[in-house]
């Protein structure tokens, strides 16, 4: 193929160098951007460049003009995502447990492609994925596009729920049978998606974790559930659960030493309400599901935090304070 075949894809070339071979660190002279379009059997010159560059500009392109040692150099300047939204981005790829380690490099490789090919570089050495816990269910992605498409229909999903055995296999719950809901929202929590549902059997709203899903199918029956999720609350939903285990949410009572107010401010947010109780101490009301995991967490925070309400709550606090001494002292 002779130079200038590809005349014609000359602008898609010129954006492809601008964007892959430039950014504010690294520039190329007009010379230099006339060779590698040679590279890509696109001829060119320095007269019909100048025009060129002035209608990418039009198009919106930012093309930034710099003199290095007397000489004319061009790089990208602004783009869509800037090297440091995407390091964020990377780091969220890489701790969700819901994404595969395939999909997770997958992912990261075309986020790389949104830099130039020396800032890809500083994405590439963030990019420690071996040995982090990752899901091992590649329809984790079908799963929530499909999710997103039962809500939008207004329809409900069917599907196989399953756990994992001592040997690290899948078993289905239920003995295998369908579970069949309504599906309203999802939430990323403790980096794993739940899927928020009307379960219309047991009349209740109920929580799933999308990678322990399988077989997902859209039902074509009406979404149930609207009065139950007329006034439901996301936020407060997510702060009543310990590790999303469900239950029956109960407004507990907590002593805590003055030192523990951050920590309690940052579980349940700065719209609770700290009452002193005197000069060290205060107390303060949460709505919690008080299941095991939350009843743990009242235990790593040590001394300085104590269940004073209500009785049955407390109650069984003491039965797994009891629990734990037979369990370590036996």
């Amino acid at each position: 193929m002779a130079t200038g075949d590809n005349q014609k894809l000359k602008m898609l070339y010129l954006v492809k160098i601008f964007t892959q071979y430039t950014d504010d660190e690294h520039s190329l002279t007009m010379q230099e951007i006339i060779e590698k379009l040679k590279s890509y059997e696109v001829s060119a010159n320095r007269k019909t460049l100048y025009q060129d560059f002035a209608e990418l500009e039009r198009y919106g392109l930012d093309i930034i003009r710099e003199n290095v040692c007397r000489t004319t150099c061009y790089h990208l300047g602004s783009r869509q995502f800037q090297l440091p939204e995407l390091k964020l981005l990377v780091d969220s790829v890489q701790a969700a447990k819901f994404i595969t380690d395939e999909e997770s490099k997958l992912l990261i490789n075309k986020l790389e492609n949104l830099v130039s090919i020396h800032e890809a570089k500083q994405l590439q050495r963030q990019v420690v994925i071996a040995g982090r816990v990752k899901t091992p269910n590649k329809m984790v992605y079908v799963n929530v596009d499909t999710i997103y498409d039962a809500i939008g229909q207004g329809h409900q999903i069917t599907f196989h729920y399953f756990q994992w055995d001592v040997k690290g296999n899948p078993v289905p719950r239920r003995g295998g049978a369908l579970y069949q809901v309504s599906p309203w929202c999802l939430m990323w929590n403790d980096e794993y998606y739940y899927l928020i549902a009307y379960d219309a059997e047991e009349r209740k709203i109920k929580h799933y974790r999308v990678d322990k899903m399988k077989d997902l199918s859209i039902v074509p029956l009406k979404r149930e559930g609207q009065a139950a999720f007329k006034n439901f609350d996301m936020a407060k939903y997510t702060k009543t659960l310990f590790g999303m285990f469900g239950g029956e949410e109960t407004k507990v009572t907590l002593e805590c030493s003055n030192d523990k107010a951050g920590i309690i401010i940052d579980r349940f947010g700065k719209d609770i309400h700290l009452i002193p109780k005197d000069e060290n101490t205060f107390n303060v009301h949460i709505n919690v599901i008080p299941s095991a995991q939350f009843l743990g967490w009242i235990i790593s925070l040590g001394e300085g935090v104590k269940i004073t309400a209500p009785s049955c709550v407390v109650q069984r606090m003491q039965d797994e304070v009891r629990r734990l001494t037979e369990q370590y002292l036996k």
